[in-house]
């Protein structure tokens, strides 16, 4: 379970996330908003990207503030970015191995929990492809397979779903949907397509100018008048 408690993020004079308070105990939950709602901010605040000035992020228990962000790391927390973090000179499983050392995960054990996680997402025939040689969907695969070794706890996916086909997208929904009974990790979904969210999402926030608006089983939250003025109108609007 995570559990948001008052959590505070300020950048100067402009309040990013405004004493949100949010509990997460479903495998799979959402998390929409309009560009600049605090999405993002959430997650670099869970994953110490951000230095937090009031409230508290804890995970079962444990206090995530009180660590460093290796720490976050070695404990289980991992995530994705919005632009993934592929490096071209590094082949997919170099990528794995590099996630796995910063962890401290015993060598011994390393190729097989590479292997598991580049089978499940459905890259294990591009493990020595260098990043460079990648095309875009395989680079966000391998952004969640680096989620998926040592043993992950909780994951926060950062627009997973960007610049996907269709096709693409069916795919990952699959691959989003069988991560909590594969490896065990509850999830945290930023993602601004809908379609997405209703199908891999148990149940979903909103948020809007850095706080929540709503929370609740994902098609209710979708169907909120209150959420489709703040987030659907809004997204509609600067699409037109």
């Amino acid at each position: 379970m995570i559990d948001v408690k008052n959590l505070t993020v300020r950048f100067g004079g402009v309040v990013a996330l405004n004493q949100l308070t949010l509990k997460i105990t479903d495998d799979v939950v959402g998390l929409i908003g309009p560009n600049g709602a605090g999405k993002t901010t959430l997650t670099n605040a869970l994953s110490g990207f951000v230095t937090v000035a009031s409230g508290s992020a804890s995970v079962n228990g444990l206090n995530l503030i009180d660590m460093a962000p290796h720490q976050r790391s070695r404990w289980g927390l991992a995530r994705s970015f919005q632009k993934v973090q592929i490096v071209s000179d590094l082949t997919v499983e170099d990528h794995l191995a590099t996630v796995l050392d910063a962890k401290g995960a015993n060598r011994s054990l390393r190729d097989k929990a590479i292997v598991r996680a580049l089978d499940y997402a459905g890259i294990l025939s591009v493990r020595r492809v260098r990043g460079v040689d990648l095309n875009p969907f395989q680079r966000r695969l391998t952004e969640i397979a680096k989620c998926l070794v040592g043993a992950p706890r909780v994951i926060l996916l950062d627009e997973p779903g960007g610049g996907l086909s269709e096709t693409e997208m069916k795919e990952l929904r699959k691959v989003i949907l069988g991560i909590h009974p594969e490896f065990g990790a509850q999830i945290l979904l930023v993602d601004h397509d809908v379609e997405l969210i209703r199908d891999v999402c148990t149940s979903t926030a909103v948020l809007d100018f850095g706080k929540l608006i709503a929370y609740g089983p994902t098609a209710e939250v979708l169907e909120d008048e209150v959420v489709k003025a703040a987030y659907l109108g809004r997204m509609g609007a600067a699409n037109d």
